[in-house]
Parts: C-alpha cells; sequence; structure tokens
C-alpha cells in the first residue's frame, strides 16, 4: 500500500498535492532528482517482481531505485492517488536504421490534463525533466533539452530529441491503457537475456538540476553545466564507489 506522504517526502515534493499542471511537471522534476535510475538487482541476482508492495519498499522505504518497469509503475500510482487522470502506456525503444524494439519493452506514462495529454516519464533515463505536452510538429523546450512529437506508423506518436536540429528518435507508442502485469515477460527479458543491455553492465545514474552523474562497472561520469568528468577505476572498487557517491551498500 503507497503512503502517499512518504511518497512525496522521499522525492522532496512540499507543497499540496493538486490536481494541476505545476504539480504534475514539479512532481516529475522532484522524482527525477530524488530517484535513481539503476539495474544493480539484474546483476546481483535479486528478481525484480512487478508487484507494487514490493516496489513502493524497495524505492521508497529503502531508498533504492529501479528502471521503467518499477519507477513509471510506481509513479503512476502516485498520480492515481492524488487524482490525476494518468495511464500506463508501452513504447517500442528506437534501436538504429528506423527499427524498434518490441511492444512492452518500455513503460512510460500518458496524462490527460487541462484538455490535453502529456507524456509523462521518470524511467527512461536520460531524458527530459518535465512532462511533454502532446503535440506534434511543435519544438518542446525542456531544461534537458528540445523535444518534438511526430505521428509515425498505424497510429503511433514518435518522440524525438532535437539536436543541431536533427530529430533522433527515442521511442514509439500509442495512447492506449495497459496494466501492468502486462509488462511481465519483457521484465523478464530485462533481466535475464544477454540479448538486454540492461544485462550487460551495471548501470546507476542520477538528474541533477545541471546535470547527470553515473556510475558502471569501470566508470563514473559526472557532467554538470555542460562539463563532463570521466573517472575510470577497476571493477574491483565498484561498490566503494556506490557508496561514495550514491550511499547505496549492496
Amino acid at each position: 500500500m503507497i503512503d502517499l506522504q512518504a511518497y512525496l517526502d522521499r522525492i522532496g515534493f512540499h507543497d499540496p498535492p493538486r490536481v494541476n499542471r505545476n504539480t504534475l511537471f514539479k512532481l516529475q522534476k522532484q522524482h527525477l532528482l530524488s530517484i535513481l535510475f539503476e539495474n544493480l538487482d539484474i546483476h546481483y541476482k535479486k528478481k525484480i517482481s512487478l508487484s507494487l508492495d514490493a516496489i513502493y519498499q524497495k524505492v521508497i522505504i529503502e531508498k533504492r531505485g529501479g528502471f521503467c518497469y518499477e519507477l513509471n509503475g510506481l509513479f503512476h500510482q502516485l498520480l492515481l492517488k492524488i487524482g490525476f487522470d494518468a495511464l500506463l502506456i508501452s513504447a517500442r525503444v528506437h534501436t538504429e536504421n528506423e527499427e524498434y524494439s518490441p511492444e512492452y519493452d518500455h513503460l512510460a506514462i500518458v496524462v490527460h490534463l487541462e484538455a490535453q495529454n502529456f507524456l509523462v516519464d521518470v524511467g527512461f533515463g536520460k531524458f527530459s525533466l518535465e512532462p511533454l505536452a502532446l503535440q506534434t510538429g511543435q519544438r518542446i523546450l525542456d531544461p534537458f533539452g528540445q523535444f518534438q512529437f511526430d505521428a509515425y506508423d498505424r497510429g503511433y506518436y514518435r518522440i524525438n530529441e532535437v539536436e543541431s536540429n536533427d530529430l533522433l528518435p527515442q521511442y514509439i507508442f500509442r495512447i492506449e491503457e495497459r496494466e501492468l502485469a502486462e509488462f511481465k515477460e519483457r521484465c523478464e527479458f530485462h533481466q535475464t537475456s544477454k540479448d538486454s543491455h540492461f544485462t550487460k553492465n551495471k548501470l546507476i545514474s542520477i538528474a541533477k538540476t545541471n546535470g547527470r552523474m553515473t556510475l558502471t562497472n569501470t566508470q563514473l561520469k559526472i557532467t554538470l553545466s555542460g562539463i563532463e568528468k570521466e573517472v575510470n577505476f577497476e571493477e574491483s572498487e565498484f561498490e566503494n564507489r556506490l557508496k561514495q557517491y550514491f550511499d547505496i551498500d549492496i
């Protein structure tokens, strides 16, 4: 069972939670600045469950992070509890050459608010800091960059990152409500298959107001105000770095 106040405290949200644009934008921002994107359970052979109680215990009580199924699955529950009209959606991630991963490869959220749809995503790693108003062909200026939606094929929308006037596809999705349990097979794939990028390396990352900090098996990367610093180390040092920079003991 989700304790609303404990969740809000975890992400440092101290305003009255009202169903409006300002609250939605601040909730996503605070979530991304407070909760880690990480895949550590996969590498420490701890099965990731799509039980909301288990995710709540891990992310809110134990102050860990997770990947899209956990983070967006839990955030969706928070939005519902506050009163937002929010639905889980399935997304297919761009791989290469206009190819996309299978359905259920990524879990995101669409919120209908003030006669408009917003793409809400706290589980895609480096992405937007704020919800993205779903209107095609318009540049959206976000604190973390520029984004643009376009209509894809067969009722799909595509979200692109804009870089030097080039559209870099991120993923495609339909506005079709899904249940968390529908993502179970793909969630297990990402925990067990050698073909999943999540099984290849440990990854833990957190957004900062002016950048991002990311730790992998042998590298710490800190980007602040456009200045990037990389520190390489032996893999045997990983857990020390994890404790030092993210205050996590495995």
